[in-house]
């Protein structure tokens, strides 16, 4: 079986925000089109103008509808989902090849396709489901973070992120180094109240959800009726405000 290095100093991960997210799809899109032609090409599609089409893709979104409560509202929730790189990944230390390994220097869980002979142990172990399996070329494959990406000198410093980050049109993924208190990701982390997915299990995803803010279930009438202040508002605002009000 596969074995871990030492915990690395840098994590490099994703920060996804539930309360942002709006289900678009546009990570899971953006993903496939760089991961088509990039580190861990090709993501092959079968059937895909049939009646039952399937196919490799890293990210995936789901949404929920979650029922009112005393607290709030229904509403509807969006889950985007992708390989999490867990500090301790169950899907690493049960590969018999050593196909699927973790990189000491930055944290990312990886597949060698040229080690890997296709026996799903990894996937099997994956609580989160993030593993994909192509039929046509018989191997495991996975979230690379854009690797080929995040350490392209040949790109702007700007553009040295995951596909699904820069795609995002509602801001809701973030990624940087979760190790590093200091950095973005932690502190928005430490703001916001991140939390791992399922940690009872031990295996402490560098990913971290950022959880939906409480919705108000109504309105007070009063509140509601009282006047705008739009002395008070930011300038854009005030702008916007007279455009509209003509």
């Amino acid at each position: 079986m596969t074995a871990l290095p030492p915990p690395s100093k840098r994590k490099l991960g994703l920060v996804i925000d539930l309360d942002t997210c709006v289900g678009c799809h546009a990570c899971a899109v953006s993903c496939k089109e760089w991961n088509a032609g990039g580190f861990a090409a090709p993501l092959t599609d079968e059937q895909p103008y049939g009646k039952e089409p399937s196919g490799v893709w890293f990210n995936r979104v789901h949404s929920y509808e979650v029922a009112a409560t005393d607290a709030q509202p229904a509403m509807t929730l969006h889950f985007p989902r992708s390989c999490l790189h867990c500090e301790q990944p169950a899907c690493v230390t049960v590969c018999p090849t050593g196909a699927s390994y973790k990189r000491a220097e930055d944290g990312i869980v990886l597949v060698d396709e040229d080690k890997c002979i296709g026996c799903k142990l990894c996937s099997w172990a994956c609580p989160y489901g993030a593993r994909e399996y192509s039929e046509v070329e018989g191997v495991m494959k996975k979230c690379t973070l854009c690797i080929d990406r995040i350490y392209n000198q040949n790109l702007d410093e700007r553009e040295r992120q995951p596909a699904c980050v820069q795609a995002c049109p509602s801001r809701a993924r973030h990624f940087g180094d979760l190790a590093d208190p200091d950095s973005a990701v932690s502190k928005l982390v430490a703001e916001r109240g991140g939390v791992d997915l399922m940690p009872e299990l031990g295996y402490r995803p560098t990913n971290k959800y950022l959880p939906p803010r409480p919705r108000r279930a109504g309105q007070d009438a009063a509140a509601a009726d009282e006047p705008l202040d739009t002395a008070a508002l930011p300038p854009v605002l005030r702008w916007l405000d007279r455009v509209l009000s003509r």
